[in-house]
């Protein structure tokens, strides 16, 4: 599958940022333009989010094909791989299955271990949403904020909203698919799979994607990982602590 992307920066080096669950490459925009002054960064629209094609298969399988086309078209060496929620468990695949083609691993907020599904709410809110009728963005985030309360989350999630060549609304995200196999996004990375290459975890001090539990599981999978906190973020922590998380991981890129 060819994937919507932008480029920027120019160098030997190359980093992949790969965004989450309803989200797309925009969600990265700024960090990008950021790392971008020491190398070249690609961001991706995921299958079935952004601007990137539509399919009815939707697995992490497909999704770290995505990415190895994506480097063989580019004619790409050995990459940095930069992946949050989602696209954490899409580049942590890739890297267990290609580690020929990876330099370091980032993954922002996501273990390998299985999640179960959570969701309903945000899924709830889009489905509530009848496009057909809609007549402004205004009136779709008074939809949602009966389901969702955080106004950043309904912004968010509302960034998916777009009009098609009729001028009606439409998602970009392919909704149908996503909530037929919204189980499967939770599933984990396979216990035998294993990446020794450089790799940095990041969590939020707020979110409950990675406990201290995890951390053994983790290192056992990526035997070479160091985990990082940031203060005063949760899941989405490139949103609420850009400038931590844009620190950390650059120290981490010069080590």
């Amino acid at each position: 599958m060819k994937l919507n992307y932008k480029e920027f920066g120019e160098g030997d080096q190359s980093l992949i940022i790969i965004h989450g669950l309803f989200g797309s490459l925009d969600n990265w925009l700024t960090l990008a333009k950021g790392f971008a002054k020491n190398q070249r960064v690609f961001l991706i629209d995921q299958r079935n989010h952004g601007r990137s094609p539509h399919s009815d298969d939707f697995t992490y399988e497909a999704m770290a094909g995505d990415v190895k086309e994506f480097i063989i078209d580019h004619n790409l060496n050995k990459v940095s791989l930069l992946g949050h929620s989602m696209g954490g468990k899409t580049a942590m695949l890739f890297a267990c299955t290609y580690p020929e083609l990876v330099d370091k691993l980032v993954i922002v907020d996501i273990g390998p271990k299985y999640y179960p599904p959570h969701h309903k709410t945000i899924i709830d809110a889009l489905t509530n949403i009848d496009l057909q009728n809609l007549k402004s963005r205004s009136e779709a985030d008074k939809i949602m904020v009966e389901s969702i309360q955080d106004f950043g989350i309904r912004q968010f999630l509302l960034k998916n909203l777009t009009r098609n060549e009729d001028k009606q609304f439409a998602w970009k995200i392919n909704l149908p698919v996503i909530v037929k196999n919204i189980d499967s996004v939770g599933e984990g990375l396979n216990s035998n799979l294993k990446y020794n290459g450089s790799t940095q975890f990041i969590r939020g001090d707020r979110s409950d994607y990675i406990l201290d539990e995890d951390v053994d599981a983790i290192q056992t999978q990526f035997p070479n990982a160091q985990l990082v906190t940031i203060q005063g973020a949760g899941h989405w922590v490139h949103a609420e602590q850009p400038e931590a998380l844009f620190n950390t991981i650059t120290n981490f890129f010069n080590e």
